[in-house]
Parts: C-alpha cells; structure tokens; sequence
C-alpha cells in the first residue's frame, strides 16, 4: 500500500513523498531512498519500492529539496551536503512510519546518492544496511574524463560570473541537465543520460525540468564522496556496479570497494549506467531486496 507523505528537514524545508507499507502490515524494517542527481522519485523509484516491500519491508521514497514535489528554494538547485542531512532526515522521519520497526533502518542510493548514502552510513550508525547502486565516487575525477580542460577552465569562469550576479541579487543562472548533442554543455554530456531522462521524463515523470542551477554544477564539482566509503564499516555495504557505466566509470566503484572495510558485498552488472533502471532492473532490484531482507530481518 502507497500513501503520500511529507516531513519537515532540521532548517524547516517540507519534502514530500511516498509510503509504502507491506502486505500485511507489520512491524519491520525500512528502507529509505531517493534518486540521483536532478531525477525525481517518479523516474522508477516506484518499481525498486514496490519490489521492496513486497519483501515485507517499509519503504520511504522522496525528493530531494528543491525538486519534483519536495519544497525548497532555489529552485533545480542541488546541493550534496543538503541532501546528504536530509537524508539523516528522512531516516528520523522514517523512525516514526506506522509499523517501522525504528532499530531495522536501511538506505538506497543510486548514482548521486549512490555517493550520499556512502556518506550517510559513514556518520550515523542508525544505519543497519547500505545499497550503493552505480554510485558516483569522484566528481573531480568524472570531469576530468568526459570535459575538455579548456571548456572546463570556461565554465568555472561562469561559476565565478554566477557568484558576482547572485551577489548583486539576480537570479540564479541555470544550466541545462541533458542535450541532445553530447558535446554541448550540459551537466551529463553522455549520450545515454539524454535517452534516459528525456524517455523517463515522456513516460513517467511529464513535470520533470531538464535544468539545475549553475551553482548546482559547481558544487558537483566539490563532491568526493568516496573519500568516505573506508568509515561505512561495520556497517553492511552492497555495491551494485554496472560494468559499461562511463557516467559513473565503473573503474572508481571498484577501486572504491576495494577500499570499503568488511562486511561488503558487490554485485557486477553488464550494462551502462542506466541499464541498472530499466534492462537490468530484475537483478538490481532483487539483490537489494534480498541484501535488505538480509540484514533488516530481526
């Protein structure tokens, strides 16, 4: 069963989304989740959430402040650190679910927050479990693999115009999320994050807005997630990696792994880094499911 539900974040944001309570409802476990950088919880969250609880598990699905449904302002801005507090947020929220057991929590993340939950589970230890599905390990590094050195000195001029603008009280420059020509600007310049998102946004998610704030771009490119992943233990880590991932190169979760401290486990996909979604989604669904079953059982 799905209900909506909101909750207000520590600095007072509402973010909003979805309850799924097992059948028949019982105390247990949950899971909580949200999506990757700029997607909203309509883009198959719903699908990882289903399959969860019909393992007898709760389950917390929402935006992200500043996008989809979730308040917050301005808005299409991304922000990691704010994310990765609201997600300590959501998990207080969760604690509070009808029939969640508040001693039986886990987090799923994917891409983006296939990084924050790494970081997540590193400082609090209400975390039981980790899923880190095709996660995002170094931002510095990612754009030095698919942005030219020269274009890159250019848009951190931009960062720099932007800061000044904001300053004098202008609005926040935006940035587009996909394009269609993958050597255009664009905060994904692959041509699969374009077929994913513009194709997801067609069939599930029609209000999804294929911008972010400049300084969303910005602030990605401050973002080491992995730097945190050897502090997980002992919290139980599941690292869901697809082997043709360019977006999230599958060389930096692997590298990753091999730093992460017992107890781990690692399930190797074939696909790109959308692959985990939509063909691979049977085999990435059903090893978190069965990874959280695991370890949110008593």
């Amino acid at each position: 069963m799905r209900t909506d539900v909101s909750f207000l974040t520590n600095d007072g944001t509402r973010l909003r989304g979805w309850h799924y309570a097992p059948d028949p409802a019982a105390a247990a476990g949950c899971v909580v989740m949200a999506h990757g950088i700029a997607a909203v919880k309509e883009m198959w969250l719903d699908r990882y959430a289903e399959v969860f609880a019909a393992r007898g598990l709760h389950v917390l699905v929402y935006d992200h402040r500043n996008l989809g449904a979730s308040d917050g302002s301005p808005r299409q801005e991304i922000d990691p650190w704010a994310q990765i507090r609201d997600y300590r947020d959501a998990i207080t929220f969760a604690e509070t679910l009808p029939g969640v057991d508040p001693t039986r929590i886990g987090i799923w993340g994917s891409s983006y927050s296939g990084g924050h939950v790494l970081v997540v589970g590193a400082f609090d230890r209400r975390v039981r479990c980790i899923v880190s599905q095709v996660p995002v390990i170094s931002v510095r590094e990612n754009l030095r693999r698919y942005v030219r050195p020269d274009v890159l000195a250019e848009v951190r001029k931009m960062f720099d115009a932007d800061r000044r603008a904001r300053a004098a009280g202008e609005a926040p420059a935006m940035f587009p999320v996909v394009d269609a020509d993958p050597t255009a600007p664009s905060l994904l310049p692959t041509v699969d994050s374009h077929r994913w998102f513009t194709e997801s946004a067609r069939l599930r998610a029609p209000a999804w807005r294929n911008e972010v704030t400049l300084r969303s771009v910005e602030l990605a490119s401050e973002y080491e997630p992995g730097l945190y992943i050897r502090h997980v233990s002992p919290t139980p880590l599941l690292m869901i990696v697809d082997t043709a991932d360019l977006l999230a190169p599958a060389d930096l979760a692997l590298e990753a792994y091999e730093r992460a401290l017992q107890p781990k486990e690692l399930v190797l996909l074939n696909g790109g880094h959308f692959a985990a979604y939509v063909e691979d989604f049977e085999a990435s669904s059903s090893a978190a499911a069965d990874f959280f079953a695991r370890h949110l059982s008593r």
